[in-house]
C-alpha cells in the first residue's frame, strides 16, 4: 500500500474518498471512538473537558494514520478541496476553529500518489494552501481555483 509523507496530505485524501464520495469505508467518527471507550459526552465537550481544543484527538490520528489506501481507490480522486470546515477536521479536532495552522499541508511529495488528479480547489481562498504551489502544480497538470 502507498505511504502518505504528509499526514495533513493524506487527511484532504481521506476527505475526498472517505466522507465526500463514500468510497473508503467504514466512516470514521470520533464519537463512535469516545463512546468505545465508555465516554459519553460528545466530543466537542470532551474536547473542551480535557484541554484537547486545538488538538487532533489521539484516536483519530491513529486510526488515520494507519489507514491504508489502494492505489486503485488513489487513483480514483481527481479533485481535491482545501476549506477549514472539511468532515475530516472535525472529525480529528472537533472544536477546531481553523484559525491555526494545525491542518496545514507542509509538503507536496504525495502528489505522486493521486496520478489522476486535475484540480484542487481553495487554494487561493483558503490559508491551508501555502504549500500548493501554482508552477508545480501547473506542471503536473493540476489545476487550482
Amino acid at each position: 500500500m502507498p505511504a502518505f509523507r504528509d499526514f495533513n496530505f493524506k487527511l484532504l485524501v481521506i476527505e475526498k474518498l472517505m466522507y465526500e464520495d463514500e468510497k473508503l469505508t467504514p466512516v470514521f467518527r470520533i464519537a463512535d471512538c469516545l463512546k468505545a471507550k465508555g465516554i459519553d459526552t460528545d466530543p466537542q465537550t470532551y474536547a473542551y473537558d480535557n484541554d484537547l481544543a486545538h488538538t487532533v484527538f489521539e484516536e483519530a490520528r491513529a486510526h488515520f494514520e494507519a489507514l491504508e489506501i489502494s492505489t486503485e481507490l488513489l487513483a480514483t480522486v481527481d479533485t481535491l478541496t482545501l476549506d477549514g470546515g472539511l468532515e475530516v477536521y472535525q472529525e480529528c479536532a472537533p472544536v477546531w476553529d481553523g484559525e491555526d495552522d494545525l491542518f496545514d499541508v507542509g509538503s507536496l511529495d504525495d502528489l505522486d500518489l493521486l496520478p489522476n488528479l486535475r484540480l484542487i480547489s481553495g487554494v487561493d481562498d483558503c490559508g491551508l494552501g501555502m504549500a500548493f504551489d501554482a508552477d508545480v502544480l501547473a506542471s503536473r497538470g493540476i489545476a487550482t481555483d
